[in-house]
């Protein structure tokens, strides 16, 4: 259960090798997270992931393997990982994506399906065992990685961008289906996070990029509020609400410069 500071104790992380979960993590178990089950593709980075987090505080760490590549295996992930924290489970964070190069991708239907099933398809399935656990167990919370791309999509990343868009709706669904079953929803909307993921990308660094610790600590921020988005940095929640609404030529011309 969350202390009396409400800070979580329990803590599941789906895509817990992620740069920017692991700094999230270590963020959680400085400020008390004891219990903290990292699952991901890769365990030599979910066992480094897993000795930050003991370094940091946490008392008790374990991992979980899975594919995002197969939604079939997102309930079995989910349930793991519940099953080896072994209590009331109080966060659950989904950080499960790929970002990928579009132009060498966009005309393979097999990589088109790929992207779509890792941002968007298995945290979607991830979503359905999480939210019913949850709900038996009478509360908890889950934050959602979405994306600033989600909000407008442009030609340059329209595949993650829709995937991530996908999500990101379905997410706003998700918080009103659980008004009064103590369980409660947010989704994080970073910017340009200067990762791992984004390392080899051909995009390039634009106003307001940040780094993965500056992402945490809005993230930390957030979780202490009731508000549904978290947006990091905290100006994009302004930036892009007029984005939102410039005439599509305008957008097209600002967004792939």
């Amino acid at each position: 259960m969350e202390n009396a500071f409400g800070q979580p104790q329990n803590v599941v992380v789906l895509g817990g090798s992620s740069d920017i979960a692991r700094s999230i993590t270590k963020k959680l178990c400085a400020a008390r997270t004891h219990t903290v089950v990292l699952a991901g593709r890769n365990q030599d980075l979910l066992d480094a992931a897993a000795s930050e987090a003991q370094e940091y505080g946490a008392t008790k760490t374990d991992t979980v393997l899975f594919n995002a590549e197969d939604p079939g295996n997102a309930a079995r992930a989910v349930t793991e990982s519940f099953d080896k924290v072994g209590a009331h489970v109080d966060l659950v964070i989904i950080a499960v994506g790929l970002l990928g190069e579009q132009t060498e991708i966009e005309d393979n239907a097999d990589e088109v399906a790929r992207m779509i099933t890792v941002n968007f398809t298995w945290p979607a399935a991830a979503l359905a065992e999480i939210r019913h656990r949850l709900i038996a167990q009478g509360g908890g919370r889950i934050l959602v990685i979405s994306s600033v791309a989600a909000i407008r999509i442009r030609r340059s990343m329209y595949l993650y961008g829709g995937a991530k868009a996908g999500l990101d709706r379905m997410c706003i669904g998700l918080a009103d289906s659980l008004e009064g079953t103590g369980v409660t929803m947010q989704i994080l909307r970073p910017g340009v996070v200067r990762s791992k993921m984004t390392a080899g990308s051909s995009q390039k660094e634009i106003p307001f990029t940040t780094g993965v610790n500056e992402v945490a600590e809005n993230v930390m921020k957030g979780l202490s509020s009731d508000e549904l988005v978290i947006w990091s940095p905290p100006i994009l929640r302004y930036v892009f609400a007029v984005l939102r609404h410039l005439p599509a030529k305008l957008w097209k011309f600002i967004a792939d410069r």
